[in-house]
Formats: structure tokens, C-alpha cells, sequence
């Protein structure tokens, strides 16, 4: 009974949390003595999954599935994991991820596990390690069901190159009929998105007004950055939702996040835990967010946030 991993793509491309749920669900296969199979939609290039682990790849093409929908896509993962009779279904934690997931669960009669960041501990019983409580603590989870389904938090766990020899064949699941309602998607072009970014530059009340953003997107495109901001900021119009992270906001668990003017709300620092470092920068030496912080500079962003820029340049320059 193999391992199942649902590997999402972005207009045909996979993007790093692919390859990293792709290689987890490898060592999960090892670890379980048994082999990989890893689903995708509307994929450009399979083969992009094969330095990760991917030893089978099942591959459904179809326009129908060219935006997401949680109840046909948690379909289609589910007829995937009966035709490959897969015991373990390990898919992203991301927005769609989380959407679907619950219902792959429901559907395969399944135990599920949210936010899972580590391999598991036992596989009899089968015992993960996730986060709760808001990130704010982690627990260890066992799912004593035939059937398992695990979304994997993102930058828990790492890429890793496990290169395997693998196939790729043609899946053409039965598309379950559902009411669909056009909605716009808003979508950015040109730029980092926060769910891509290993680093992510946030912004918050501190910086006084939209017009003192270029501020912000300097040093982001110094660092190769995406923007965010703060709930206040998007409230106020000074930037758009969607560069909204935090609890109410979209999940951040970059490598590096650098938050600017920012105090720290409960809210705010429940939804950027997860990054591996955190960097402060806020003239108030009493601003929350310094006891979450690993690193903090006490000081006016207008002050410091050039200087930093000047100096990364210059790193930039030397190092070339």
C-alpha cells in the first residue's frame, strides 16, 4: 500500500512546497517499506518531480481543472488514492491544501492530521508531529485508521534530492458535478508572492502612510523578498489584502521574515510563528514583537531601513 503525495502546480508549474511534500512522502515510503506515488493536475513537466523522489507519477490533464475547486479537487486526490489502494495521503498545508484535505479525509473514511512538520515517529501506531494552538505549540498525533491524510506545514521539513528513475502515466478520474460560481482571482505578476518567498519584508503602521512604501520594496527587491503588511495597513487601504499575513491574514513560515514598524499584535505573531528567523525593527523598545523576535534593532525605519540597504548593496557588490 503505497505512499500518495498530491503535488499542486501554479499555471502547470510545481513551486517549492511541491518538492518538498514530494520528497517527504518519499522518506514517509521508506520509512513504511513501500513505494511513492505522487498526483498532479495540469502539470507542465512531471519530470521535475523525479529528482525528489517521485517514482510514479500519475498525471490528469484537463482544462475543467484549470481553477480550484475544493470538492472536485478533494475528489479527484481521493479516486487517485483508491486506484493506487495508498494508505498514507500527504498533501500541502496551504489555502487550497487545508480546504481540501478534510474532505479527502471524509471521503477515504480517513484519520486526519493538520500542519504536520516533522517524519513520523512510528508507523504502528502511525504517530506525527503537528503544530496547534496556533503555532504556538506542537503536539504528537496518532492515526490508528487503515487510511491516513497529512498536510505537511511548509519549510518544516526542507527540500531534499532523493533522484529515482521515475514514470509517469495518464489518469482520467470521473469529475463529480457541483455549483460553481465565477469569482474573480486576484492574481500578482512580476513579483515574489508571500507564499513563494523564502524571505518576506512586512510593513506596519510604523512607516505612517502609503506614500513611505518604496521603502519597504527597495529592500524587498534587495533581498529577493516578497511585501507584506500588517492587518492595520490593509484595513486603511494602504496596501491590498492580499499582502495581508497574520491569524486573520495569510500564514507566513518563511526562512526570513522582516517586519518593519510593526508592533506585534497576538494576531500577527500567530501567523508568522512559523518563520525560522524573525527580525524586528520598532522604536518602541517595549513593542511585542521584540520577545518573539530573534534579532531586534531599536530604532526610527527611516533611519535604519536605508542604512540597511546601503549596506546589503554594498555586500551585494562585494560578493558578486
Amino acid at each position: 500500500m503505497p505512499v500518495l503525495v498530491y503535488a499542486e502546480t501554479s499555471e502547470g508549474k510545481f513551486k517549492k512546497p511541491a518538492f518538498e511534500a514530494t520528497a517527504y512522502g518519499k522518506k514517509v515510503a521508506e520509512q513504511m517499506q513501500t513505494n511513492l506515488v505522487v498526483l498532479t493536475i495540469n502539470a507542465n513537466d512531471t519530470t521535475e518531480l523525479y529528482p525528489y523522489g517521485a517514482e510514479k507519477v500519475i498525471s490528469v490533464s484537463n482544462d475543467s481543472l484549470k481553477n480550484f475547486n475544493a470538492k472536485i479537487f478533494a475528489n479527484v486526490i481521493k479516486q487517485a488514492a483508491e486506484k493506487e489502494n495508498a494508505e498514507v495521503v500527504i498533501i500541502e498545508a496551504n489555502t487550497n491544501g487545508l480546504y481540501a484535505a478534510s474532505m479527502v479525509a471524509v471521503q477515504l473514511n480517513a484519520g486526519y492530521a493538520s500542519n504536520v512538520v516533522a517524519l513520523p515517529s512510528a508507523t504502528s501506531p502511525f504517530t506525527v508531529k503537528r503544530k496547534t494552538f496556533s503555532n504556538k505549540a506542537f503536539n504528537n498525533t496518532q492515526i490508528l485508521t487503515a487510511t491516513k491524510v497529512l498536510t505537511l506545514a511548509k519549510n518544516s521539513v526542507g527540500v531534499v534530492e532523493i533522484p529515482v528513475s521515475g514514470t509517469t502515466e495518464a489518469f482520467s478520474p470521473e469529475l463529480v458535478t457541483c455549483n460553481l460560481k465565477s469569482e474573480a482571482i486576484e492574481k500578482t505578476s512580476g513579483k515574489i508572492t508571500i507564499a513563494d518567498a523564502d524571505i518576506v519584508v512586512s510593513g506596519g503602521r510604523g512607516l505612517k502612510g502609503p506614500e513611505n512604501w518604496g521603502m519597504i520594496e527597495e529592500l524587498a527587491d534587495v533581498l529577493g523578498a516578497a511585501t507584506a503588511c500588517s492587518k492595520p495597513v490593509s484595513d486603511l487601504g494602504w496596501r491590498p489584502h492580499s499582502e495581508h499575513v497574520g491569524q486573520t491574514g495569510k500564514p507566513v513560515a518563511a526562512n526570513l521574515y522582516l517586519a518593519v514598524g510593526i508592533s506585534g499584535a497576538i494576531q500577527h505573531l500567530a501567523g508568522v510563528n512559523s518563520s525560522k528567523v524573525k527580525v524586528v525593527i520598532n522604536t518602541d523598545p517595549e513593542a511585542p514583537f521584540f520577545k518573539a523576535a530573534d534579532y531586534g534593532i531599536v530604532g526610527d525605519a527611516f533611519e535604519v531601513v536605508p542604512k540597511l540597504i546601503e549596506k546589503l548593496k554594498e555586500f551585494k557588490a562585494n560578493n558578486a
